[in-house]
């Protein structure tokens, strides 16, 4: 699956998104978090704990997408994709399980990063199959 385009595919799409979100919070923390109605005001100790994630999702979006074009980082790419996705999904759904349910956005990242790690064990699953085969 070296050169598979759906994988290709999926890991420019999973970085784009994580690159898309990592800009998003590094650069206009307050309007991304105010379209879920979260209120960051201009607390200076909270925008810095705010913005430091978005650097590490914009960093992760970087790895993720060069994995698509540089074979020795596909499989690191597709592993941190999926536990990017993965555990940003389910940390929503442990904090649903005990703080109640939030903004709608909210829930429907919660569904939209599971589905997108799942999408990427697919993958995962497949390229080391494919690894497999030809060893």
């Amino acid at each position: 699956m070296k050169n598979s385009k759906v994988l290709k595919s999926i890991l420019i799409l999973s970085g784009l998104l994580a690159s898309g979100i990592g800009v998003a919070i590094l650069f206009a923390p307050q309007a991304f978090y105010a379209t879920n109605g979260i209120e960051l005001g201009g607390n200076i100790s909270l925008l810095n704990e705010i913005r430091a994630p978005g650097g590490a999702l914009l960093a992760s979006g970087i790895l993720i997408i060069s994995g698509a074009f540089a074979e020795k980082l596909r499989l690191t790419a597709v592993v941190v994709s999926t536990l990017l996705y993965l555990s940003s999904g389910l940390s929503r759904v442990i904090s649903i399980a005990i703080d109640g349910i939030p903004a709608e956005g909210l829930v429907q990242a919660a569904i939209l990063e599971i589905i997108i790690g799942l999408t990427c064990v697919f993958a995962l699953v497949k390229y080391l199959g494919k690894q497999k085969e030809l060893a």
